[in-house]
C-alpha cells in the first residue's frame, strides 16, 4: 500500500512563494509601473506589492519562518516595507505552525488583523493519477494563445483589467509554467496554470465561465497538471483554496480532494493595517 507523502510545512509556503515571486516579478516594465509592482526576497519569504491593485489581491508577503524564526522585530521590517509604499491592501501569510509566543501582541502592537482562512492542499505524485471521465479535451497553451489564456483566467476572477492580463500571459510565456484551457464551440471557457519549481508543483488558479460549470472541465485540468507534473520529474503538487466556513461550500476545494489532494493546514491572512504600528 502506497504512503501518502506528507510534507514539511516549508515546502508548501515555499512552493506558492516562488511562483507568485515569479508571477509578479516577471510582469513587463510598463505593468509594473502602471501597478506600482515591487518585489523583494527578506528573511527566506517575498514580500510581493501592488501599490495599484484593481483587485487588492496581489500584495502578499510569505515564506517566512523556516530560514529563521518570525519575530516582532521581522514582523516590523515586512509592515514597514508595505506602508513605505502606501500599500493599503497587503497580507501576510504565515503557516500556523510558524506563528510565534506572543502572536496576538505582536499582531496588536504591529497593526496586523485576522482576515479569512485558506486551505493548504498537497498531493503526493507517486499515487496514480485519477481515472479520466468523459470531461472536456484540455488544452495545453502556446505563446500564440497566452492572451486568451490570461484574459479567460482574469476574467474568472472578476480581475479583467488589462494590465493583470498582461502580466498573467507573460507569466505563462515562462519556461517553467504550464498553462490550459478548456473550449466550447471553439470558445476558450475555462483555464488553469501551473508553475514548475524542482521537485515541487504549484497550481495557480482556475477558473470557469458561469455557463459552463458543472461540465468537467476542472476536474480535465486537475488530471492533466498532475499528468504534467508526474512528467516534470516533481514528487508532490501544492495547491490552495478558501476555506468553508460552517454552512458554505467550496466546490473547487472537493474537486481537489476527489483527484487526491489532501489538506495539510489552514493559513490565515493577516491584513496589515496602513496605520503606523503601536509601541514601536
Amino acid at each position: 500500500m502506497v504512503t501518502f507523502l506528507r510534507p514539511e510545512p516549508s515546502w508548501a509556503e515555499w512552493s506558492e512563494a516562488e511562483a507568485l515571486y515569479q508571477f509578479e516579478s516577471n510582469a513587463p516594465a510598463e505593468v509594473r509601473d502602471t501597478l506600482g509592482i515591487e518585489c523583494a526576497r527578506l528573511a527566506g519569504g517575498v514580500l510581493l506589492s501592488m501599490r495599484e491593485d484593481p483587485a487588492r489581491y496581489w500584495s502578499k508577503a510569505l515564506g517566512f519562518g523556516f530560514t529563521g524564526p518570525v519575530t516582532a522585530d521581522l514582523i516590523g521590517e515586512v509592515c514597514d516595507f508595505y506602508r513605505a509604499r502606501d500599500d493599503s491592501s497587503a497580507v501576510l501569510q504565515l503557516a500556523p505552525s510558524v506563528l510565534p509566543p506572543g502572536w496576538e501582541k505582536i499582531c496588536a502592537d504591529h497593526g496586523l488583523y485576522r482576515g479569512p482562512s485558506s486551505v493548504k492542499l498537497a498531493r503526493d505524485l507517486s499515487l496514480s493519477v485519477p481515472a479520466a471521465s468523459a470531461g472536456p479535451p484540455v488544452e495545453r497553451v502556446d505563446a500564440r494563445s497566452a492572451e486568451e489564456w490570461a484574459t479567460m483566467l482574469m476574467r474568472g476572477f472578476d480581475m479583467a483589467e488589462k494590465p493583470l492580463v498582461a502580466m498573467t500571459a507573460a507569466f505563462a510565456a515562462l519556461p517553467d509554467v504550464r498553462a490550459y484551457v478548456v473550449r466550447f464551440g471553439g470558445e476558450v471557457v475555462a483555464a488553469a496554470g501551473m508553475y514548475i519549481g524542482g521537485e515541487t508543483a504549484q497550481l495557480l488558479g482556475a477558473a470557469t465561465l458561469p455557463l459552463y460549470r458543472g461540465r468537467g472541465a476542472q476536474s480535465a485540468m486537475l488530471r492533466m497538471r498532475i499528468s504534467d507534473a508526474i512528467a516534470a520529474g516533481c514528487r508532490v503538487i501544492f495547491t490552495e483554496t478558501g476555506a468553508e466556513a460552517p454552512g458554505t461550500h467550496n466546490s473547487s476545494l472537493h474537486n481537489m480532494k476527489r483527484a487526491g489532494f489532501v489538506p495539510l493546514y489552514e493559513r490565515v491572512n493577516w491584513a496589515v493595517s496602513t496605520r503606523s504600528s503601536i509601541g514601536r
